[in-house]
């Protein structure tokens, strides 16, 4: 073992931090790769950035488009945007979507790639902010898109923690089962959004960090807040609130 200095740069995540605050961010990551796709593809070059990273009420299915020639440079391609989805999380739900036709993609499912390209091209400069002086209270927020999948049916489970102001922990993922209500998906959420505050209290206070027994968990179902608060609370979760 040998003491290498400050952290600065780690597994193609820099590290820029102050007195008040750390940043992380993948600035060099993405730009590299970016230029790997401006050299691939010419029209890529001259597009403007765009301010989102998927089009208002996209549904992408299996069939849509034309299948790809040669899917290898999207499968490249969308195994470094999960990467880069460490430190944003902004870009989640639009990765989790292309992940799911790495199989087959088709030419709709690329020029989707694509846009998310350009909105990262427009935002690189964002970074993940940890302010020296934040709070040491853990809090969550949940949401789920019900049966938004349209090849399974499946819903899309959300949600992000903070530890303060800071954010801790987020996730976007396909529901293992089809829930028959928006109210079912929801609370699906809830179980897997408790499991990881369990986990991350139990980090936290490996790391000597005490954190109170009660957590504070926010959804925006009146339904399954209300079956999450009757008869039975959910254990290590308080206060559930309609945000």
């Amino acid at each position: 073992m040998k003491d290498l200095g400050h952290l600065r740069y780690f597994l193609r995540i820099m590290v820029v931090y102050s007195s008040s605050e750390y940043l992380l961010s993948q600035k060099k990551y993405i730009s590299d790769m970016l230029q790997h796709a401006t050299l691939a593809n010419a029209s890529f070059a001259t597009s403007p950035p765009v301010t989102t990273p998927m089009e208002l009420h996209l549904k992408l299915r299996q069939s849509d488009g034309d299948p790809l020639p040669n899917p290898t440079r999207y499968r490249e391609l969308v195994g470094a945007l999960i990467y880069f989805s460490a430190t944003r999380p902004d870009i989640s739900y639009v990765v989790h979507t292309l992940s799911q036709f790495m199989a087959m993609p088709t030419t709709v499912h690329y020029d989707t790639m694509l846009r998310l390209l350009l909105y990262l091209q427009g935002t690189i400069t964002r970074s993940l902010l940890f302010p020296s002086e934040s709070s040491l209270m853990l809090r969550a927020y949940t949401d789920a898109g019900w049966v938004d999948d349209l090849d399974t049916r499946r819903s899309t489970t959300g949600y992000c923690i903070f530890l303060g102001s800071s954010l801790l922990s987020w996730r976007s993922k396909r529901q293992h089962r089809v829930s028959r209500s928006s109210t079912k998906a929801e609370y699906c959420v809830i179980a897997d959004t408790t499991l990881e505050i369990h986990w991350l209290r139990h980090l936290l206070h490996d790391l000597g960090v005490s954190i109170p027994s009660l957590v504070p968990l926010y959804c925006d179902n009146t339904s399954a807040i209300q079956n999450a608060s009757n008869p039975v609370p959910m254990a290590g979760v308080h206060g559930l609130h309609k945000a």
